[in-house]
Parts: structure tokens; sequence; C-alpha cells
């Protein structure tokens, strides 16, 4: 007899959503490989999302942490024009920039306070299919059984990974990021703007903080010429959105930065017999379609409903509709990335923008 019956690896929003479906429905172990939350590029969530929140029965507590509300975008994309769009256009109102630390926080403090448990910091040392489930060997935990399992766990996708998938990279982004003291301009505003060899990112954060992300492709000089903090602040200075926002010269910090990978990718079969994955592990999305925390809340939402089905006796159906939820997503994904990159014409000759127009022209 099986210890559990669902195994998630990976207590992010992903994990954490296919546990608070299942809670009073199945015992779950979610699994992590790190105590805590990890510190974030940063994070905006749309509107939307509030009705999939409310579903998880979380949209309560959500509203009591007082994420600070999105008012809108301010954009320079396709031409030197700026753009505003304002979030009370948006038929669900503002979203909100998020302090993914808290936020994050909530997701394990309610999937847990629901019956799931959770183990951390733990990893997967093995899998293998045995009769009536699965056997799973923990780094340093031992091992547990489980009637099915599911890859929450991120862009490195380790459940499907030990089961023989490996995730195909689409592109080559990466983001060279850090966070700086917010000076208060554009409060609350999203700012894109588009540049030769690539795009720019900025959001309000938690603690008067501000978001500074640039976007290229991993294989090109201006991704290598800002994998450093005083590279990345150079380039932001001759942008007209970003360069504002830097502090003045001499000021010191010791705040956050990174360079990270942010291309899209996507496994081939995210789901198989006994198994699904979800979220980054199912497939990541490029960061300019701001769905990727959303992504991440509605495919483990609905994976806990398959996995309650698959449990319940029908196996072949919940994997069947799940497959086919994740292949709608992707397409409109798809489709909506390319209209998007495709409204940039003004650098025809950068090998930024051109590999992304040649992905997006007809064949």
């Amino acid at each position: 007899m099986a210890d559990i019956d669902v195994l998630i690896i990976g207590a992010g929003p992903a994990g954490c959503a296919t546990a608070l479906s299942l809670a009073g429905k199945r015992s779950v172990l979610l699994l992590d490989r790190r105590e805590g939350p990890l510190v974030r590029v940063g994070e905006g969530l749309p509107a939307a999302a509030g009705r999939i929140l409310t579903d998880l029965g979380v949209m309560a507590g959500f509203q009591t942490q007082g994420h600070a509300p999105c008012h809108g975008q301010l954009s320079r994309w396709g031409g030197d024009r700026l753009v505003e769009r304002d979030a009370l256009r948006d038929p669900y109102g503002p979203g909100w920039h998020l302090d993914r630390a808290r936020f994050d926080a909530l997701l394990r403090d309610e999937a847990t306070s629901r019956g799931a448990r959770l183990l951390a910091p733990a990893e997967l040392a093995g899998v293998v299919s045995v009769d009536g489930g699965w056997q799973v060997q923990l780094t340093g935990a031992g091992a547990v059984t489980a009637r099915l399992l599911v890859d929450a766990g991120g862009r490195t996708a380790p459940l499907a990974r030990a089961l023989g998938q490996r995730p195909v990279a689409e592109d080559g982004l990466a983001c060279a990021w850090t966070h700086l003291p917010d000076n208060g301009r554009h409060p609350g505003m999203t700012l894109i703007e588009a540049e030769e060899q690539g795009w720019w990112y900025s959001a309000p954060l938690p603690g008067r903080r501000r978001i500074l992300a640039f976007h290229s492709d991993a294989d090109l000089a201006a991704a290598r010429e800002v994998r450093d903090r005083a590279g990345l602040l150079a380039r932001a200075a001759n942008i007209g959105l970003m360069a504002p926002l830097l502090p003045a010269a001499g000021v010191p910090d010791d705040l956050a930065g990174g360079f990270t990978a942010a291309h899209s990718a996507s496994l081939a079969q995210p789901a198989g017999p006994g198994w699904f994955a979800c979220g980054d592990a199912a497939g990541c999305f490029d960061p300019l379609s701001s769905q990727g925390l959303f992504n991440a809340l509605y495919t483990g939402l609905v994976t806990g409903q398959a996995a309650d089905r698959a449990l319940a006796g029908d196996p072949a159906g919940a994997m069947a509709l799940y497959l086919d939820r994740l292949e709608s997503i992707r397409s409109a994904y798809r489709t909506h990335l390319s209209a998007w990159y495709g409204l940039e014409r003004r650098w025809p000759n950068s090998p930024f923008w051109a590999r992304r127009h040649a992905k997006a022209a007809p064949r």
C-alpha cells in the first residue's frame, strides 16, 4: 500500500496550487529542496488571477497581505512613442506587484494548514515504478511510496528528467537583473522598452525598491556585457525609460542581482501514466508574456483536478483532458508572443530581433 496518494516535487506556486486543489480529497506530500522562498527577479500577477486564487481558497489571505496594485504600464515598443496602458481598462481591474516571498509563504502555509505535509529541504534522488504507484528515494530522508507523482520543480523538471524526459528550449533568452532603490518615479507602473539587442523591464518591489532587468539572447555580446551589475547599469543609462531610475553615482547599496535563464521551453510529453508536470516544469514562458506565475497557478489547479480524477479510476481521461488544456495554453501563448515581438521592426539587422521575426514568419 502506498504511503500517500500524491507526491508533489516542488513547493512553489504550481506545487502548492496542486496541493490546494487536492485539499480534503487526497493525502499529499510536498517536497522542496529549499526551506524557504528564493529571492526573485520580481513578479507581477494579472488581475484575472484573482479567480484562480478564489478557486484555491486563498483570496482572503492574499488580500490581507497588502500587495501593491499595478496601476498600468508605460512602454516604448515598435516605435519611439511612449504608450500608457491604464489598468482601469482591464475588465478585472488592476493586478498586483507581488512580494513574492510573502506570497509563496502564504501558499505553503495554506497548503499545509489544509492537510498537505511539507518536507524541506529534501530532493528527489531516484524513482521506480512499483505495483500500485511509485517508490521515490529522497536525499537524506529515506524513501516514500505514492500512487501518483507531480513535477512542480520548475525549469529543471527533476521528475520528468528522472523519467527520461528533457525540456526542449525554444530560444536562448536570458535575463540580467538587479534591484534598485525606488526613487519615486512612475509609482505603481510597469515599464517596458525595446532596444536594438533586446528589451528592458522595471516594476516596483516591496521595501521601496525597484527591479531593473534586461533581456537578450545569452550568446550575444549584449548579454555578456551585462552579467555584472556595473555593466547592466551602464547599459541602462542609455535607455530612455530606465535611465531616470538609476541611483546617483557613488550611492552605495547591497541590493540583490543576478543573471538567469529566461527562455521558453516545454516538455514534449508533460504527463504520462501515473505522473503530471505543471508550471515551469511543463513549460516555461518568455517574461514578455507576463504569464509565468499565472500559468503556474492555473496548471497547478488543473493538475490537482486531473490527479483526483486519475486516482478516482479514470487515468486515461484525466491525462487526455490535461494534455488538451496544456496544448491550448501553449498554442495561445505562442500566438500572442509572436504578435508582440512582431510589432518591433526598428532593427531588422539585429540578431535578437531577426531570430524572433524568423520564428513568427509563416512557413
